[in-house]
């Protein structure tokens, strides 16, 4: 009995123009609530339209660490992500890329952003291919680690963190192997909404702050650019805290008992690159680009620099970042 509108028109890390389309869409069939069934742009792109149904302005007026609060109830949203690895549809958090102005990605972050009704189901992730499975996998767990060491992390968030990487660990090299892996599938859904309850409350850091710019930069799949840098961003943040550090390492299936401090955080570098390795993610950025036909320059550093630095995410960071050391992580990172 109810009248359904599709809007397909969706690509990743959606741009403000396909999510200004589909609000132009919705207030034409006078929308009452939203279904957004797919990846995190898919479900990212629904939370948008639904802000530009109730508010004033542009998207860019609400963007996280410039923008102001949304000031009005959002339709209902109902998320079914057919991914495992963003976390949306548990989140206040979207993610938008303005391609006018520079092809800068930026993050909004709002409680009314968050879907009122989560269905997440591992049989709706079955078909997705390896690469795919790999590279949303490697975000959860980007999204895991760096909850965990944020400076805003708390016992709450640290509990799901710890789950996240755990079973992070555990299934998504066999949901790589085999996507008919049940168990895999289902392991990695709890992981990505683990990872997705702690990072929407104890936020993220540089590793976000600095894919987002070679998203927006190369158009490059969020997940791998985050495989790539995190382990020379945790590098960069392990003197923040050994301890945690070297947590992380034992949740990813390192041996650091008996270890010192310092050699079980170097062990957390060490299994974070095995994981990337063993899934099939390239080992840097410039053949992260060969593999999709861009091409990554060291030019570009300095601008990417700047705008990574503008990025709220890497305010909870656990280890204040100089443009020195950003551009050093991007380069280290070629």
């Amino acid at each position: 009995g109810f009248a359904v509108v599709d809007y397909d028109n969706v690509t990743p890390d959606p741009p403000t123009e396909e999510m200004e389309a589909g609000a132009k869409i919705a207030a034409e069939n006078n929308v009452d609530f939203y279904i957004a069934i797919g990846g995190g742009g898919v479900i990212d792109t629904a939370k948008c339209i639904a802000i530009m149904q109730t508010n004033p302005g542009k998207l860019l007026d609400y963007v996280l660490g410039v923008g102001k609060p949304i000031p009005n109830a959002c339709p209902p949203l109902i998320a079914v992500p057919t991914t495992s690895g963003t976390g949306s549809e548990v989140t206040s958090f979207s993610v938008i890329t303005d391609k006018q102005n520079g092809n800068i990605k930026y993050p909004l972050a709002d409680y009314r952003l968050t879907p009122d009704v989560a269905i997440i189901d591992p049989a709706l992730a079955e078909t997705m291919p390896p690469k795919l499975v790999a590279h949303t996998g490697m975000d959860a767990l980007t999204h895991a680690v760096e909850a965990y060491v944020s400076t805003a992390a708390t016992p709450m968030t640290d509990a799901c963190a710890e789950k996240a990487m755990e079973y992070i660990n555990r299934y998504l090299r066999r949901a790589v192997a085999n996507g008919k892996d049940m168990e895999a599938r289902e392991g990695m859904c709890y992981a990505q909404y683990l990872a997705g309850m702690a990072f929407n409350n104890a936020s993220l850091g540089h590793v976000h702050a600095m894919a987002h710019q070679l998203g927006g930069f190369y158009d490059l799949p969020h997940g791998e650019c985050n495989a790539i840098l995190l382990p020379h961003v945790c590098e960069y943040n392990l003197i923040s805290s050994r301890r945690r550090f070297g947590r992380i390492a034992k949740l990813l299936g390192e041996r650091v008992d008996g270890l010192s401090p310092t050699d079980a955080s170097q062990a957390a570098i060490k299994a974070i690159r095995i994981l990337s390795k063993d899934v099939g993610i390239p080992e840097g950025l410039i053949a992260l680009g060969k593999k999709y036909g861009k091409e990554v320059k060291e030019e570009d550093i300095p601008t990417m620099t700047a705008n990574a630095q503008k990025d709220a995410c890497g305010l909870t960071n656990p280890r204040m970042m100089s443009d020195a050391a950003v551009a050093a992580i991007y380069k280290a990172a070629l």
